[in-house]
């Protein structure tokens, strides 16, 4: 036994070396993330200058969220610095989520994966947050860099189990996102981290907008649900006595961001309706809707073409036109000039925006 036991201590220790020898270095890795940017920027020219601000956020899922910037850690929640160093080099590599740092002290790397978050100091490790989440790495995508960072964003925005646009400046899901941002957990295998919020819905509306009973709601509340339950969850009944009051001949018109979206809010309804396999007598209304593109994975042949999002929604609302671009097969989606973040909103109406000062004081004034 003895001896078996040392056989196999030496080939653990073997494939420990294989492994260090197959490590790529961390200007490779970030070489191989921004050939794979600048090759989606060819397909998508449309390109925006953003602010130069180096940091990377960790702490994806029902982890601890903590943001590097400028040589410290700091926790997000409570703006305390944890780590701070004196750094001569840093490296951010967005796609290994990790950052490498040569310090007065030492090298240290901070690194996330799917296990938890580390912080190793000239050798030493030591874990900062700790949980499972499947961290697919997308091989054999043209994009699979790319795929890894956006990923992340949408992981690093759930919070206590609440999906968030940006969890620094929304405490409240919005439906709307929720169940774009579920569609990426479910593919990827992380339903998990909102099932409990999923099964204690009970409310048809998420009211964010001032208030308002949204009439795209019901339709996604009832999506969300197929997810993890079905149509004898406790809500579908609230659900299907909301929809009443929306009713247009056979089909519903309310409100949605302020303005009437009858096209959009009724494919939310029957996608709803289908998803909890659920009897459907509605009709998709045969009329121009700004909002119809957005509603891009299903219905694809029932729209009315007219004008299309501005420039500004393009500048401030960029997901508008990407959702267009998966619709109409365009390439109008704009894209960032900077590593990271990759996905950016500005100028909302509801987001506190005060708390990115955290990052930069420009992203308070610009609003973004």
């Amino acid at each position: 036994m003895k001896g078996k036991t040392k056989l196999g201590s030496i080939v653990i220790l073997l494939l420990a070396i294989a492994s260090l020898c197959n490590a790529q270095s961390p200007e490779k890795l970030l070489n191989e993330y921004r050939n794979n940017l600048n090759a989606l920027r060819k397909l998508h020219p449309n390109v925006r200058e953003m602010p130069d601000i180096k940091f990377f956020q960790f702490g994806m899922g029902d982890r601890k969220k903590i943001i590097y910037k400028n040589g410290s850690l700091i926790d997000a929640k409570t703006k305390q610095v944890l780590h701070q160093w004196k750094v001569s080099e840093e490296t951010i590599v967005p796609s290994a989520y990790s950052v490498y740092l040569k310090t007065t002290g030492g090298n240290v790397q901070i690194t996330e994966d799917k296990k938890g978050v580390y912080l190793t100091e000239n050798g030493k490790r030591k874990i900062l947050a700790s949980s499972k989440l499947n961290l697919p790495a997308f091989k054999g995508h043209p994009f699979a860099t790319v795929l890894r960072v956006l990923l992340h964003e949408i992981l690093i925005n759930i919070d206590n189990g609440l999906p968030l646009p940006n969890f620094m400046v929304y405490k409240r899901p919005w439906y709307r996102d929720a169940t774009l941002m579920a569609m990426v957990l479910k593919e990827t295998a992380n339903l998990r981290l909102i099932k409990d919020w999923i099964l204690n819905i009970r409310d048809p509306f998420d009211r964010n907008n001032h208030g308002i009973s949204e009439a795209d709601n019901p339709g996604q509340v009832l999506f969300l649900i197929s997810l993890v339950s079905d149509a004898k969850h406790p809500a579908v009944s609230i659900i299907l006595d909301s929809i009443t009051q929306f009713k247009k001949q056979n089909f519903i018109e309310g409100k949605t961001d302020y303005a009437l979206h009858p096209v959009f809010q009724t494919k939310w309804i029957k996608y709803g309706f289908k998803s909890l396999a659920l009897p459907d007598a509605y009709k998709i209304p045969q009329v121009y809707d700004s909002y119809s593109s957005l509603f891009w994975w299903d219905y694809k042949n029932y729209h009315t073409n007219g004008k299309q999002f501005d420039k500004n929604s393009s500048k401030y609302y960029p997901y508008l036109v990407w959702a267009e671009d998966h619709f109409f097969g365009e390439h109008k989606g704009i894209m960032t000039n900077r590593d990271y973040p990759l996905t950016w909103e500005s100028h909302a109406s509801d987001a506190d925006y005060k708390q990115m000062d955290i990052l930069g004081s420009n992203l308070v004034k610009s609003k973004m």
